[in-house]
Protein backbone atom coordinates (compact mmCIF):
# COMPACT_ATOMS: atom_id res chain seq x y z
CA UNK A 1 0.00 0.00 0.00
CA UNK A 2 1.03 3.55 -0.72
CA UNK A 3 -0.29 6.35 1.36
CA UNK A 4 -0.90 10.22 -0.09
CA UNK A 5 -1.01 13.00 2.61
CA UNK A 6 -2.04 16.19 2.18
CA UNK A 7 -2.49 19.00 4.65
CA UNK A 8 -4.24 22.59 4.88
CA UNK A 9 -4.73 25.17 7.36
CA UNK A 10 -8.49 26.04 8.14
CA UNK A 11 -9.24 29.57 10.01
CA UNK A 12 -12.00 27.42 11.99
CA UNK A 13 -11.80 25.06 15.21
CA UNK A 14 -11.08 21.45 14.93
CA UNK A 15 -14.70 20.25 16.03
CA UNK A 16 -16.53 22.18 13.56
CA UNK A 17 -14.68 21.53 10.65
CA UNK A 18 -14.80 17.65 11.70
CA UNK A 19 -18.51 17.92 11.87
CA UNK A 20 -19.18 19.96 8.80
CA UNK A 21 -16.50 17.02 6.78
CA UNK A 22 -19.18 14.95 8.06
CA UNK A 23 -22.18 16.84 5.74
CA UNK A 24 -23.04 15.66 2.35
CA UNK A 25 -23.17 19.20 1.01
CA UNK A 26 -19.60 19.99 2.34
CA UNK A 27 -18.35 17.04 0.04
CA UNK A 28 -20.83 17.88 -2.80
CA UNK A 29 -18.71 21.43 -2.48
CA UNK A 30 -15.08 20.60 -2.12
CA UNK A 31 -15.15 17.90 -5.28
CA UNK A 32 -17.43 20.10 -7.65
CA UNK A 33 -17.12 20.75 -10.63
CA UNK A 34 -14.63 17.61 -10.84
CA UNK A 35 -16.86 15.20 -10.02
CA UNK A 36 -20.44 14.96 -8.20
CA UNK A 37 -22.77 12.05 -6.51
CA UNK A 38 -26.13 13.90 -6.97
CA UNK A 39 -28.02 10.64 -5.00
CA UNK A 40 -25.81 9.80 -1.95
CA UNK A 41 -27.08 6.56 -0.88
CA UNK A 42 -26.41 6.90 3.00
CA UNK A 43 -28.24 6.29 6.59
CA UNK A 44 -29.80 8.89 7.80
CA UNK A 45 -27.95 7.87 11.14
CA UNK A 46 -24.02 8.07 10.38
CA UNK A 47 -21.92 5.72 12.98
CA UNK A 48 -19.14 3.14 12.62
CA UNK A 49 -19.94 0.48 10.78
CA UNK A 50 -22.35 2.53 8.48
CA UNK A 51 -22.10 1.73 4.70
CA UNK A 52 -23.38 3.55 1.58
CA UNK A 53 -22.43 4.46 -2.14
CA UNK A 54 -22.89 6.63 -4.87
CA UNK A 55 -23.06 6.79 -8.70
CA UNK A 56 -19.81 9.32 -9.26
CA UNK A 57 -20.21 11.48 -12.17
CA UNK A 58 -16.93 13.53 -13.85
CA UNK A 59 -18.10 17.39 -14.24
CA UNK A 60 -21.71 16.45 -13.70
CA UNK A 61 -22.38 14.96 -16.99
CA UNK A 62 -20.47 11.74 -17.47
CA UNK A 63 -21.24 8.63 -15.61
CA UNK A 64 -18.66 6.66 -13.91
CA UNK A 65 -18.91 3.68 -11.61
CA UNK A 66 -20.65 3.28 -8.67
CA UNK A 67 -17.95 4.38 -5.43
CA UNK A 68 -18.60 2.62 -2.04
CA UNK A 69 -17.78 3.79 1.59
CA UNK A 70 -17.37 1.77 4.79
CA UNK A 71 -17.47 4.37 7.88
CA UNK A 72 -14.76 2.42 10.06
CA UNK A 73 -13.85 5.17 12.85
CA UNK A 74 -15.97 8.65 13.85
CA UNK A 75 -14.51 10.90 16.50
CA UNK A 76 -14.34 14.73 17.06
CA UNK A 77 -11.52 15.39 14.88
CA UNK A 78 -11.37 12.35 13.28
CA UNK A 79 -13.30 10.12 10.24
CA UNK A 80 -11.38 7.15 8.86
CA UNK A 81 -13.24 5.12 5.69
CA UNK A 82 -12.43 2.10 3.63
CA UNK A 83 -13.65 2.95 -0.15
CA UNK A 84 -13.76 1.01 -3.25
CA UNK A 85 -15.44 1.61 -6.56
CA UNK A 86 -14.43 1.16 -10.02
CA UNK A 87 -10.98 1.74 -10.77
CA UNK A 88 -10.50 2.31 -7.15
CA UNK A 89 -9.73 -1.05 -5.46
CA UNK A 90 -8.46 0.35 -2.49
CA UNK A 91 -8.89 3.71 -1.00
CA UNK A 92 -8.58 3.93 3.12
CA UNK A 93 -9.06 7.62 3.77
CA UNK A 94 -8.30 9.53 7.09
CA UNK A 95 -9.35 12.48 7.63
CA UNK A 96 -8.04 14.70 10.82
CA UNK A 97 -8.28 17.88 12.28
CA UNK A 98 -5.88 19.06 14.62
CA UNK A 99 -5.95 21.95 16.59
CA UNK A 100 -3.54 24.86 16.36
CA UNK A 101 -5.30 27.49 18.61
CA UNK A 102 -9.00 27.89 19.33
CA UNK A 103 -9.94 29.35 16.19
CA UNK A 104 -7.50 27.08 13.89
CA UNK A 105 -7.01 23.41 12.67
CA UNK A 106 -4.79 22.03 10.74
CA UNK A 107 -6.80 19.65 8.23
CA UNK A 108 -4.94 16.42 6.93
CA UNK A 109 -6.39 14.09 4.23
CA UNK A 110 -4.12 10.98 3.77
CA UNK A 111 -5.57 8.51 1.43
CA UNK A 112 -4.04 4.59 1.74
CA UNK A 113 -4.26 2.87 -2.18
CA UNK A 114 -2.72 0.17 -3.90
CA UNK A 115 0.96 0.05 -4.64
CA UNK A 116 2.16 -0.54 -7.73
CA UNK A 117 1.12 -0.03 -11.38
CA UNK A 118 -2.56 -0.29 -11.01
CA UNK A 119 -2.37 2.28 -8.02
CA UNK A 120 -0.58 4.66 -10.09
CA UNK A 121 -2.87 6.51 -11.33
CA UNK A 122 -5.05 6.50 -8.20
CA UNK A 123 -2.12 7.78 -6.63
CA UNK A 124 -1.84 10.65 -9.45
CA UNK A 125 -5.22 11.70 -9.12
CA UNK A 126 -5.30 12.02 -5.19
CA UNK A 127 -3.06 14.69 -5.47
CA UNK A 128 -4.71 16.52 -8.37
CA UNK A 129 -8.03 16.05 -6.34
CA UNK A 130 -7.22 16.44 -2.98
CA UNK A 131 -5.33 20.03 -3.86
CA UNK A 132 -8.25 21.24 -5.79
CA UNK A 133 -10.79 20.01 -2.33
CA UNK A 134 -8.41 21.65 0.07
CA UNK A 135 -8.52 24.89 -2.01
CA UNK A 136 -12.30 24.63 -2.02
CA UNK A 137 -12.48 23.64 1.82
CA UNK A 138 -10.07 26.71 2.73
CA UNK A 139 -12.30 29.02 0.94
CA UNK A 140 -14.82 27.69 2.66
CA UNK A 141 -14.28 27.82 5.59
CA UNK A 142 -12.29 31.58 5.16
CA UNK A 143 -16.06 32.98 4.24
CA UNK A 144 -17.14 31.13 7.73
CA UNK A 145 -14.73 32.03 10.09
CA UNK A 146 -15.71 36.02 8.38
CA UNK A 147 -19.71 35.39 8.51
CA UNK A 148 -21.78 36.62 11.27
CA UNK A 149 -23.04 32.73 11.46
CA UNK A 150 -22.53 31.08 14.90
CA UNK A 151 -21.08 27.31 13.13
CA UNK A 152 -20.44 25.92 16.45
CA UNK A 153 -21.92 22.36 16.94
CA UNK A 154 -25.29 22.58 17.87
CA UNK A 155 -25.48 26.28 17.06
CA UNK A 156 -27.72 28.12 14.28
CA UNK A 157 -27.87 31.65 14.95
CA UNK A 158 -26.69 34.98 13.29
CA UNK A 159 -26.15 37.66 14.90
Amino acid sequence: MSKVTLSAELPLCPEVACALARTPELFAFVVAPIISAPRLDIPDRVEPGVEGAARIWWFGVIPAWRHHLRLVRLTDREIYTNEWGGPVRVWNHRLTFEPIDENRCRYTDEVEVQDGLPGFGVRVFVHLMFRHRQRRWRQLATLLAKSDIDIRPGRTTID
